[in-house]
């Protein structure tokens, strides 16, 4: 196996009000007969799998669970001729606001660059549009965007008008900055600042892959901005990249993330889902109480936030995962997918699914399109299928974000 040059290195959730992850919407999967569910493990290595843990075994599509009773979804634009789409996409509350397609770039002296295309929604058209920003993130609403210009880390992040495809006007920062999220509510902006490119592989950090010599990243997050988006005012709190116990290269991509609720961030950390939560100062804090129930921080909430999206669980020929009560822990119901990304409505999610009749282990298995499903088992496909190779430059990644 080749080094990955699409394996991210930050943990991003995949509800509509953040990026899906590392995310934002689709991690690295295993092959078929290892898949077993595992704690979500960070590796910020480009040539490993940057957030491994939601379990991805394959085939079948049989639900069982809830009844049939949530009403039909509303807004739903589906494009199952398109992959990747060039039309919107979305279902109820969630929208792919934008996506992207990864490649690694040659530098000189033996250093490369892990490389993010994006292709951006203008609400005007509805239509995805090429960009030529390193790093973006939509707010709630889908109006404004907030870009970083290439060469990351840069020293200012500029708000874009999705009507229009203009930046408004930019914030600027005194430490430069490689990632952006919008706050649940959209009304603050978390900026991870890094000392070298986050995405940047180099050659005097290299390490064996595969029986090869390869670049490696390096450890350069310094901390995070809190940004006010209205006033632009940004507090900055120190949270150095920590070494890794496990003997593997650590570094590169380590964005900090919004907890659910918006009063906690996360990263990388120590506990059982491989995170550690801290205040907006950047002091160490307990998770809150219903995410510190969840094995793997990417989970997703319903709407409701009576029901959260579980592990895969199919056996057999069956492509099913779980959704479970999120005060209980008990399950739900069983829904067509193998991973579930967001929630359209209190009954419905978005998922990544292979075809049924052509899920084969090493041939078929990445062949996955965008689906609605609901609780009661029935799927409407969204988009298009994936190319079938998990590894291949042209391979997208959804961005949800509430409507």
């Amino acid at each position: 196996m080749a080094p990955d040059p699409h394996a991210r290195a930050a943990l991003t959730t995949s509800s509509p009000e953040a990026r899906p992850a590392a995310d934002s919407a689709d991690r690295p999967q295993p092959p078929l007969r290892r898949r077993k569910a595992r704690r979500l493990v960070v590796a910020a290595v480009v040539a490993a799998v940057a957030a491994a843990g939601v379990s991805l075994a394959l085939r079948g599509g049989e639900a069982q669970g809830r009844p049939a009773s949530a009403p039909d979804v509303t807004g739903v634009a589906a494009h199952p001729d398109q992959s990747p789409p060039r039309e919107l996409i979305a279902a109820g509350r969630a929208a792919v606001s934008a996506y992207y397609t990864m490649k690694l770039v040659k530098q000189p002296n033996g250093n490369a660059i892990g490389t993010y295309e994006w292709r951006l929604l203008n609400t005007t058209t509805e239509r995805y549009e090429k960009t030529d920003w390193a790093w973006l993130d939509v707010a709630p609403g889908t109006r404004t965007a907030a870009v970083l210009e290439r060469d990351l880390p840069v020293d200012r992040i500029g708000l874009l008008n999705l009507a229009t495809g203009k930046v408004q006007r930019w914030i600027k920062v005194d430490r430069s900055v490689g990632g952006v999220q919008f706050s649940p509510d959209g009304k603050r902006l978390l900026a991870t600042a890094y000392g070298l490119n986050p995405d940047g592989l180099f050659k005097d950090a290299s390490y064996r892959w595969n029986d090869k010599t390869v670049p490696g990243p390096k450890q350069s997050r310094t901390g995070f901005y809190v940004i006010d988006v209205a006033s632009g005012k940004a507090e900055f709190a120190e949270l150095p990249t920590k070494k890794s116990e496990q003997g593997i290269p650590t570094g590169g991509r380590q964005d900090v993330q919004w907890s659910r609720d918006g009063k906690l961030v996360w990263g990388p950390g120590d506990d059982k889902a491989g995170v550690s939560y801290y205040d907006v100062t950047g002091k160490r804090m307990t998770a809150p109480d219903q995410e510190a129930r969840q094995s793997n921080p990417g989970a997703v909430w319903s709407p409701d936030g009576n029901l959260v999206t579980g592990a895969f669980v199919g056996e057999g020929d069956k492509i099913v995962s779980e959704v479970r009560n999120a005060k209980t822990g008990k399950r739900a119901a069983v829904v067509p997918g193998q991973q579930l990304l967001a929630w359209a409505d209190n009954g419905h999610l978005i998922a990544w699914r292979c075809d049924p009749e052509r899920c084969n282990p090493g041939t078929g298995e990445f062949r996955n399109q965008l689906l609605l499903v609901g609780l009661d088992g029935e799927a409407t496909p969204l988009s298009g299928f994936r190319t079938a190779k998990a590894q291949d430059e042209s391979r997208w990644f959804p961005v949800f974000t509430r409507r």
